[in-house]
């Protein structure tokens, strides 16, 4: 059995681990279709601002908190005081949650490796994706698959698993994702897509795009999730982390960035919209392909990087109710992969079911998919990052100056921490449950 209280065995291995926590289908994914619904540029433009200022204050602080504490998101706020224990318990829970339906679109991936093998010419995309997310029996087998990928990397621990997968497939993901932005920008037209990613329309912006760039800022981050306080209490005591967290902050945006880059030429440069929404993967993207030289190989290679960047998400994703029920249930590590197996089993399938045979059972007129991507990322995410700034600010009373050596920026982090951040977090909370 693994030590009680595990770490990594360096720096390196903990920033891949922390990117691959952030860099995931919130980057692949949900980043390109929201940026492609709110303008392009200028919600790239609100975006950086906000990540840069705003969104690495809570951050810094979760990871404060993991290494300062030493314990998993519930061992760690009771340590503080019993009564906060409450708080705690909301991470994994909301861990559990999210996986729930985050790992069945890793379900869609595996699917789409396979139809790049076998029939990579489908006629009309939008039509095969709303046929294969009505088959109950694929979409959950699908889900399980991916579920148990990631659940056989935690089962191995944090050196043989969680590390091996994150130094492994994050290096895979980086050259997969440079390749495809080469023969991206290659593409007739690419310029195009590039001054709709640089070339921002200010009179586009609003109030409603602000909210969104805070959101995707958020949902990228990993932040309210547990995930990077849990990865922070893994730290060695000799590691600083604002250099870390600048590292992961960084490297998320690059990856952004570089996935913007990588879709949004090849869009153009076959006369389609930017705004398709959420399809924009799994029917927009394949039609792309479909139509280029060598589109098979390309489409294969395009949903492997999706694949490890989803892996590496859904790993951290995992590992904050892992951690919990290893420390304070006692659990063996595999017996605490086993459980958690069965229990979000128990919550995706029914969710996998919504888009078919479920379709009409409805939760606060939300299908059950639906309704854990919007309690999750509308309710409980942003209530666990404001719960921690509350947490980290007045109760630890985290001061920037224990890491931060510039007197400016930590008397900034300390007035961001304790006043800024939890008042936009509840606006967003109000906003987002409204």
């Amino acid at each position: 059995m693994e030590e009680q209280r595990p770490s990594w065995t360096s720096r390196c291995s903990f920033i891949l681990a922390a990117v691959g926590s952030a860099v995931g289908l919130g980057n692949i994914w949900r980043f390109p279709y929201i940026m492609g619904q709110n303008g392009g540029a200028v919600f790239l433009a609100v975006y950086l601002l906000l990540i840069m200022t705003i969104c690495f204050i809570p951050l810094f602080a979760e990871l404060a908190v993991g290494k300062i504490t030493k314990k998993e998101c519930i061992g760690a706020y009771e340590s503080v005081n019993p009564k906060l224990k409450f708080f705690g318990v909301l991470n994994p829970i909301t861990g559990i949650l999210i996986s729930s339906f985050y790992f069945i679109v890793g379900g869609w991936i595996i699917n789409y490796i396979f139809l790049g093998f076998i029939n990579p010419k489908i006629s009309d995309y939008s039509e095969y994706f709303s046929i294969f997310t009505n088959e109950a029996f694929s979409n959950c087998v699908y889900a399980l698959i991916f579920l148990f990928i990631c659940i056989l990397f935690s089962a191995r621990g944090i050196k043989r698993g969680i590390e091996f997968a994150n130094n492994f497939l994050m290096p895979l993901f980086a050259v997969i994702l440079i390749g495809l932005i080469i023969f991206s920008v290659n593409l007739p037209n690419a310029y195009l897509g590039i001054e709709y990613m640089f070339k921002p329309d200010f009179s586009k912006l609003n109030s409603h795009l602000f909210l969104s760039a805070l959101g995707q800022a958020l949902f990228t981050l990993s932040i309210g999730m547990g995930a990077i306080l849990t990865y922070g209490s893994y730290i060695k005591e000799d590691k600083g982390i604002a250099k870390s967290a600048y590292t992961i902050i960084i490297s998320d945006t690059l990856f952004a960035l570089m996935a913007g880059v990588m879709i949004f030429p090849a869009i153009y440069s076959f006369g389609l919209e930017p705004n398709s929404g959420a399809g924009l993967v799994f029917v927009t993207l394949p039609y792309i392909f479909s139509q280029m030289p060598h589109g098979d190989i390309v489409s294969i290679a395009f949903f492997v990087l999706l694949l490890a960047a989803a892996i590496t998400s859904g790993i951290s994703i995992i590992e904050v109710p892992i951690a919990a029920l290893v420390e304070r249930a006692k659990f063996s590590r595999t017996k605490a992969c086993v459980v958690l197996y069965f229990i979000i089993s128990a919550i995706a399938i029914p969710a996998a079911l919504s888009f078919g045979i479920l379709n009409d059972f409805r939760i606060c007129q939300k299908t059950i998919f639906d309704f854990l991507d919007f309690i999750t990322s509308n309710c409980l995410m942003p209530l666990n990052a404001l719960f921690l700034c509350l947490i980290a600010g007045w109760c630890i009373k985290i001061s920037g100056k224990q890491f931060i050596n510039n007197n400016i920026v930590a008397a900034l982090f300390d007035i961001g921490l304790r006043y800024i951040v939890p008042i936009i977090l509840i606006f967003l909370l109000y906003v987002g449950l409204k």
